[in-house]
């Protein structure tokens, strides 16, 4: 289900989030962060706990450097109400099975760009 609300367009909210995640070339990255969330943004899961937009672009380099080659992509649909948006994502190859299954939730700023959000892991490879 997604909700909408006459501010806030939550798909393309995590479409933004996601492709971040997802950008490999460090200079792109930085520039679809500063569309994606706010300078203070803060990022929180089981294995990291940043509070700035910079902090959050170490995070996603170490990511991707552990899981190169792998895609982030939305694992269902995206839900939203008020400021606040929740929505499943997988990590894996490119068309295939998903190594990593997580599930967000996202506080929106005023100007539609993520402030802070709340990562939980479903599904993790062993080791990890």
């Amino acid at each position: 289900m997604t909700t909408t609300n006459n501010a806030i367009d939550y798909v393309a909210v995590v479409e933004r989030y996601l492709a971040a995640w997802n950008e490999t070339d460090a200079v792109k990255r930085r520039e679809l962060l500063a569309a994606a969330f706010t300078e203070d943004a803060a990022y929180t899961d089981p294995l990291a706990d940043v509070a700035s937009r910079d902090a959050l672009d170490m995070v996603i380099g170490a990511v991707q450097g552990q899981f190169a080659g792998l895609v982030f992509t939305l694992g269902g649909p995206v839900d939203g109400h008020h400021d606040v948006v929740r929505f499943t994502w997988n990590l894996g190859p490119e068309g295939g099975e998903a190594l990593v299954v997580g599930f967000d939730v996202a506080q929106i700023a005023a100007d539609g760009r993520v402030r802070k959000v709340s990562g939980f892991l479903d599904k993790v490879p062993a080791g990890l």
